[in-house]
């Protein structure tokens, strides 16, 4: 894996929308279209708003991109925890994004339901061929989880490349999300990770035994290439030890 590290959180976004350009314009270039798999949480916000911003949104291929979620709460579309809502908000609304080239989680399923159809959702995009996205964007909590794959749920044992639900404990709640198989499908995978709350987990994850059980996100491992993370100062601070 690949580690980038800067000195603000400023710096690590500015350089992760420089990475979402290049892969926009090399997919775009190679095959005509751009798949890129959303993360939620509060820290993409802030890129997705620095990507609708003068200073980039006039460098990516918008018209050619079409956008999906790496994972999603089992909540509605229109409730404030929804990661479609946010990236809604954030970046779909303010670049003006068709909603032929949004495909989001129907949460007005039930979980299973609703992850079955995403599979078949992905599965028809990439036209029953290997489903690769191009970008896959992910952050790290502080349990070292990613997408929705928590430290001890059954997902993390999944041998498919496709769409689970999983209760999550720890939330109480359902969740769906993209399988690690199929996350390691992707062309390329970026982590974005800042803030010191996360240093801990940073080490376990890049630094520590192998323990998926503990360290889920210790499962990406794309086949293509090495997963690229995207981190502050203060979330790299415990590497060095």
């Amino acid at each position: 894996m690949s580690q980038h590290v800067f000195a603000s959180v400023e710096e690590v976004l500015h350089r992760l929308a420089d990475f979402f350009v290049e892969k926009a314009t090399q997919a775009v270039a190679a095959r005509g279209r751009f798949s890129v798999a959303l993360s939620g949480g509060s820290s993409p916000k802030k890129l997705y708003e620095l990507l609708t911003s003068p200073a980039y949104r006039e460098r990516v291929p918008w018209a050619q991109t079409y956008f999906f979620f790496g994972d999603e709460r089992n909540v509605p579309p229109t409730d404030a925890q929804s990661n479609y809502l946010m990236a809604k908000t954030a970046l779909l609304a303010p670049l003006n994004i068709a909603d032929s080239h949004v495909f989001a989680v129907n949460t007005l399923l039930p979980p299973a339901e609703a992850a079955h159809a995403y599979t078949q959702t992905i599965n028809s995009f990439f036209g029953g061929k290997t489903a690769q996205f191009d970008l896959i964007l992910l952050g790290l909590g502080d349990n070292s989880h990613t997408a929705s794959l928590f430290p001890h749920t059954p997902v993390l044992h999944a041998t498919t490349a496709d769409v689970k639900a999983v209760f999550v404990a720890e939330v109480d709640a359902y969740r769906i999300t993209l399988t690690a198989p199929l996350i390691n499908q992707a062309r390329a995978v970026a982590f974005l990770v800042f803030g010191a709350d996360k240093a801990a987990a940073v080490r376990r994850v890049l630094l520590g035994e192998r323990n998926i059980e503990e360290y889920p996100a210790q499962l990406i491992a794309p086949a293509a290439g090495a997963a690229d993370w995207f981190i502050d100062e203060s979330a790299a601070k415990e590497l060095e030890r």
